[in-house]
């Protein structure tokens, strides 16, 4: 079910915050977002969404990053909401039917990533198989922390914009 626009742009403030951490689980950016209604259409809501996305502080992307479930999981450390699980395994479906090493080898690299960056691996998986996935991974974790902290973040970005057209019922490109 999506709430459509014009209810995002009408429903009460803490409502409406809720509703966006489904899409993107910062809270300052939920908050930022709640406070830019009303939305005239859908590009006017990703352009105030990237917005604010990128006047972030770093702590605020890690916040978004932990409430993520790894690649090839199905639930989060610190869930999100129903929706939010939804989309995730959604987004993740390529990952569904890898094999066992392909698997292990993705646990494997997901766990030397987090030990590397201190939290888990964002990647906008809509379209993508477990082997995309995994050579994406392998390759990010070659960047130095600084940057890829910043690619994080844009994919982040992505999935944001995802989940946004879904919420409003609309269609999107990341």
């Amino acid at each position: 079910m999506s709430a459509g626009l014009d209810g995002l742009n009408s429903m009460p403030a803490d409502e409406a915050e809720t509703l966006l951490l489904e899409c993107c689980s910062s809270i300052a950016w939920a908050q930022g977002m709640a406070r830019k209604r009303p939305f005239r259409n859908f590009s006017a809501l990703v352009e105030a969404a990237d917005r604010i996305w990128w006047s972030l502080p770093g702590q605020d992307w890690l916040e978004a990053f932990s409430r993520h479930p790894k690649i090839d999981e199905r639930a989060a450390e610190k869930p999100s909401g129903l929706r939010s699980a939804k989309w995730s395994e959604q987004e993740q479906s390529g990952a569904q039917g890898a094999g066992a090493e392909a698997k292990r080898e993705l646990a494997k690299a997901n766990r030397a990533y987090a030990d590397k960056f201190g939290y888990i691996f964002i990647v906008c998986a809509t379209g993508k198989t477990t082997e995309e996935m995994l050579a994406l991974l392998k390759e990010r974790l070659q960047n130095d922390p600084v940057a890829e902290l910043r690619v994080a973040a844009e994919e982040q970005r992505k999935i944001t914009r995802l989940r946004l057209a879904k919420l409003v019922d609309t269609e999107a490109k990341p």
